[in-house]
């Protein structure tokens, strides 16, 4: 008997897969650090990119990015040091690179570094406010996003009523929505409860759009502000709203290692009157 591997076979009409460590040369230039993929595209269509001499056109051509000669307006790309931020988002900025409508973006607050090209790690909606990744460390942030490794993300939210245990409880129960989605937080836990209005620890391992924010929907709950205080063991601190720092070696190995690194854990909300400082 012919015991060796068959070959599949293609399909009339059916696109080979890519060569295996091959991508898109406007993928390669976002990876590279240059520019967003969508800026990378435009580029390449403007007839400004070269690969290995050759003026190239078409953004889905590949390559070999360790080998292939990429030139931009007639001067290589070279590949950039990592880098790897923490920002304080503010609430009113949409995460994105440009925005259809006209609305002031997350790059804002990074206008003036003279970084390279960073993407955010996830994202915040425009009325969340709190702690924002990025990076050009593809690898790293794919680590953090990788809904397998259960990155928790933490969350101080205030909601319009006075919580108790059974809204806690229903929380962390989760809910089922119309399109068959379960919503559930992790773990969830009061920090404050007023006479119409309370704080809640809410803790998520998932990266699902709005989850929080839907969740308390479903529940008839009115959400009034969602920060984001902690990635991981990763704790946004005392960092002014609009502000960024560089995160350490041992922050970063930290959020994708666990106890190779060192970070803080998120801080409790403090004890005074008015809502948490992010």
């Amino acid at each position: 008997m012919d015991e060796r591997p068959r070959l599949s076979q293609k399909k009339k009409g059916e696109r080979s897969p890519p060569p295996r460590g091959r991508v898109s040369l406007a993928r390669a230039l976002s990876k590279l650090g240059y520019s967003s993929r969508k800026a990378a595209e435009e580029l390449v269509r403007d007839g400004r990119v070269s690969l290995d001499g050759r003026l190239e056109r078409d953004p889905s051509t590949r390559l070999d990015l360790e080998r292939g000669r990429i030139e931009v307006d007639g001067r290589r790309v070279l590949a950039l040091p990592k880098v790897h931020l923490l920002l304080n988002k503010p609430r009113g900025l949409v995460t994105t690179t440009s925005d259809e409508k006209g609305r002031d973006t997350v790059y804002r607050c990074l206008a003036d570094s003279h970084l390279p090209w960073v993407s955010s790690v996830g994202r915040l909606d425009k009325a969340s406010e709190g702690l924002l990744l990025f990076t050009n460390d593809t690898r790293w942030a794919a680590a953090i996003l990788a809904p397998e490794n259960h990155v928790e993300k933490t969350y101080h939210v205030q909601i319009g009523r006075a919580a108790d245990d059974d809204l806690v409880k229903r929380i962390q129960g989760g809910v089922a929505t119309d399109e068959d989605e379960r919503l559930a937080a992790r773990r969830v836990r009061l920090l404050r409860r007023g006479t119409k209005t309370s704080w809640l620890e809410v803790v998520l391992d998932e990266g699902k759009n709005r989850e929080i924010r839907r969740l308390l929907d479903t529940l008839g709950v009115e959400v009034l502000r969602l920060v984001r205080v902690a990635i991981g063991p990763l704790a946004l601190g005392t960092l002014p709203k609009g502000a960024w720092r560089h995160l350490s070696e041992g922050e970063t190995r930290a959020l994708v290692h666990p106890g190779k690194g060192t970070a803080q854990p998120a801080p409790c909300l403090p004890q005074d009157s008015g809502p948490p400082r992010p």
